[in-house]
Order: structure tokens, then C-alpha cells, then sequence
């Protein structure tokens, strides 16, 4: 698909269309070479970095449950040195035109800035992703995208040191987003990333135990989709840089969905395990449901929901409309 009705421009990431792997969903993409040309994507989201390589957490990191999948990965990767000599080089011959967006983690602001420097100097990563979601150890263990001051802390250290579009990926786990939105922006944020995973357990009853090793994990699936829509759209009212909206997508629908209350692109997780084929399908898909709820262009669906009404009367006449 290479076609302006489809293109998406956003700061750093020039988009043949406006979708893309979740970070971790397609690992550093060479896994998924063999499954369809990846040429195909908008861009692609490589996997959480961090300063140090991680094992993870102990199995399992993935466990279904009735609302969707928890995951405890624990960000396992081999770290910013091995990704730097081993995957990217790949990546840069086997992909040479994607936009490729590089997420990445650290404990504290200092950290996010050393990966950011590195990045810096690494031509083939279009934007740098910042998984907020991670403890920082500066704030007692506490998430950074949970505090503005923490959020503040971290998009700063990064907009020091790079010229590269940064977005930073936000909690859901928060009373209220706009705040967090705000001072992402303030801080020198091109875009937001939304949302990460909500914060969810699993217990196994007959064993008294939970089956997460660390409890808590994160939850993702179509559970999640109405909180996705509901805090870009809370978020969209907000600023005035783009987002990238994620969280519960399975069908072209629900893409359009994140896109009519504020997102400008959006990733896909949990359904590229699922069905490796699924981001093709959907970017197949795009034409026909352009034309069905008649968008002359994508770019058209964002932020094309009506204000909410105030008045009831119009609310009823509303109603009544679509009925007939």
C-alpha cells in the first residue's frame, strides 16, 4: 500500500499507513522477516532496551485469562551494546526504508539519557519510544509515567541529548492522564505513545498461589480497548503533538476507533501472537473501511469524533436518528 489516502506524517516517522507492531510484539523484527515483507507496515516498533541485559522474570511471562493475556516479561533483552553491533546493523540492510522507532527503558533519568545518546548516533532508528512504565528508582520504586514530575524527569533527560522525535509511552494506571499528557509535551515530547499495559493479577485457587512470579502484571486484550479510547481521547484534549494509540485492537474497527478520539497511528500487541499475519490483514483491510464510514483520507479519522452533547433533548434526537 503506497498511497497519500493512506500516509501518515509524524514528527521523525514518515507512515505509508498508519500501522505498526506494539515494542516486543515483533522482538527486533529479523523473526519476522519470513512472515510477510515488513515493508508493508507503516513503521516498526523494536523491543524495550535497556542500558544492561535482562533476563526477564521467571516463566511463564504470558498466562490467558478470562479479560485478556497478563504478561511479566520483566524486559528481557540483550541490552543496549549487543542491539547496537548485532540487530540494528541487520535491520538497516534487511529494512532500509521502514521508519524504525527504538523503544527503550532505564531505572533512572540518567539512564534513559545514556541510551539516548547512543541512539543518537545510530542513523537507522527514526524515533526513540520511552517506556514510562518502568520503576524509578529515584521515586522510591514507583513507575515514571505515573508522576508529572517523574514523566518531566525522564523526556527532559532525553530531549537533551537527541535530535530524534521522542514519544513517550503513558500508564493507564493513573487517576487522571491529562496532567501526565501535559507535562510529556511540556518537557519536549514530540508525540505520546497510549497506553501501556493496565496492572492486573491471576490466582490459581487450588494451589493458594498467583501465576505471575511477581504477582502483578500487565494486562492487555480487548478488555483494555474502551480504556484506550477513553484516555486518548482525554489526553487529545489536551495537546497539541500527536499520538500513537494502542490497546485492544482486533479489528480494523477498533483501530479507527483510537483514531477518531485523538490518535494518529496506531500499534498492534497481543493479536500478532495470535496471528503473525494480522497487521497485513489489517493494512488490507483499511481501504474498504475508509470508504464504508466515509473518510476521504486516514488522515480524516483522527480526531474526527463530534463533541459530546450536553443536552438531552439532542441526545434523544441523536439516538432516534440512527434507529430509523
Amino acid at each position: 500500500m503506497n498511497n497519500e489516502r493512506y500516509a501518515v506524517s509524524l514528527p521523525g516517522l514518515e507512515l505509508k499507513n498508519p500501522f505498526m507492531p506494539s515494542s516486543g510484539s515483533y522482538y527486533y523484527g529479523l523473526d519476522h522477516i519470513d512472515d510477510f515483507d515488513l515493508n508493508e507496515l507503516g513503521a516498526l516498533v523494536l523491543k524495550t532496551t535497556t542500558i544492561s541485559p535482562r533476563k526477564g522474570n521467571p516463566q511463564p511471562w504470558k498466562i490467558q485469562t478470562k479479560a485478556g493475556v497478563l504478561n511479566s516479561v520483566g524486559l528481557a533483552n540483550p541490552g543496549m551494546a549487543a542491539v547496537k553491533a548485532d540487530f540494528l546493523p541487520k535491520l538497516a540492510t534487511a529494512l532500509p526504508d521502514l521508519p524504525k522507532m527504538l523503544s527503550i527503558s532505564g531505572e533512572t533519568a540518567a539512564e534513559f539519557e545514556e541510551l539516548a545518546t547512543i541512539i543518537e548516533q545510530i542513523p537507522s532508528i527514526s524515533a526513540i519510544e520511552l517506556n514510562l512504565s518502568c520503576p524509578n528508582v529515584d521515586e522510591g520504586g514507583r513507575a515514571f509515567g505515573v508522576t508529572a514530575e517523574g514523566i518531566t524527569a525522564a523526556v527532559s533527560a532525553v530531549r537533551a541529548v537527541t535530535t530524534k522525535a521522542i514519544y513517550a509511552k503513558l500508564s493507564p494506571n493513573v487517576t487522571d492522564i491529562k496532567p501526565l499528557a501535559i507535562a510529556a509535551e511540556k518537557a519536549g515530547a514530540d508525540g505520546l505513545t497510549m497506553v501501556n499495559t493496565l496492572v492486573g493479577m491471576s490466582l490459581d485457587l487450588m494451589n493458594r498461589s498467583v501465576r505471575l512470579y511477581r504477582g502483578k502484571g500487565g494486562l492487555s486484550g480487548q478488555a483494555i480497548h474502551p480504556i484506550a479510547v477513553e484516555l486518548i481521547w482525554e489526553a487529545a484534549s489536551v495537546v497539541d503533538i500527536p499520538i500513537i494509540g494502542v490497546g485492544g485492537v482486533t479489528t480494523i474497527d477498533d483501530a479507527l476507533e483510537l483514531m477518531m478520539a485523538g490518535a494518529s497511528a496506531v500499534q498492534v500487541g497481543i493479536m500478532n501472537s495470535e496471528d503473525p499475519l494480522f497487521l497485513p490483514k489489517l493494512i488490507k483491510q483499511l481501504p474498504a473501511a475508509l470508504d464504508k464510514y466515509h473518510f476521504e483520507t486516514v488522515v480524516d479519522v483522527t480526531h474526527a469524533l463530534h463533541p459530546l452533547m450536553d443536552n438531552e433533548d439532542e441526545w434523544v434526537k441523536y439516538q432516534e436518528k440512527f434507529q430509523q
